[in-house]
């Protein structure tokens, strides 16, 4: 069995406040000199839900460009996500994201995103309905949030602690924010 990374990201608080991990213009951190990636994997989004529309061209772009951004960060630990050949982005309803979560985590309950180590990205759209009434953005926000949050996975960042947590939100909301 395939084990997942899974979280249901934690935003209580969140600042709109972006620091200096992540600039794609100028920064000081040893963490941005880009490695040179030879042949950068290919991505695919994929809309297997019917909850909610979604752009879907739109998407696949951002998309494209994330995962661009996402390799050429550096880190002190491995690069796991320069080593695919492609990455897989599925849209799903919550139902099927139950499913996912109950298969392979023993929790019968939806989440935003689910990332397999293989190079597999699980979004459910729904419940990036529901965050985004609560936090006051768009579906298509927490959707390209997601998707760099599974990216951000693959690239080798965990958020299983709050220091792991904290570093990865200030990533992928200053990754995102950079992308609009």
């Amino acid at each position: 069995m395939i084990e997942p990374r899974i979280t249901l990201m934690t935003r209580m608080g969140r600042r709109k406040f972006l620091d200096s991990w992540y600039d794609p213009v100028v920064s000081t951190s040893s963490l941005l000199n880009p490695p040179v990636v030879d042949d950068p994997p290919s991505i695919t989004v994929s809309n297997r839900q019917r909850m909610m529309p979604v752009k879907l061209s739109a998407l696949r772009e951002f998309a494209r460009r994330a995962l661009n951004e996402c390799v050429k960060l550096r880190s002190p630990r491995p690069n796991w996500l320069a080593e695919f050949q492609e990455v897989s982005v599925v849209l799903v309803s919550d139902r099927r994201m139950t499913e996912l979560h109950r298969r392979f985590l023993g929790q019968a309950t939806p989440t935003d995103v689910i990332t397999f180590q293989h190079g597999e990205i699980f979004v459910s759209t729904e419940t990036a309905r529901r965050q985004a009434r609560r936090f006051g953005t768009s579906a298509e926000h927490e959707l390209r949030l997601y998707i760099v949050h599974g990216l951000l996975h693959l690239f080798g960042l965990d958020d299983k602690t709050p220091t792991g947590a904290a570093e990865m939100k200030r990533v992928q909301e200053k990754l995102v924010a950079s992308l609009l």
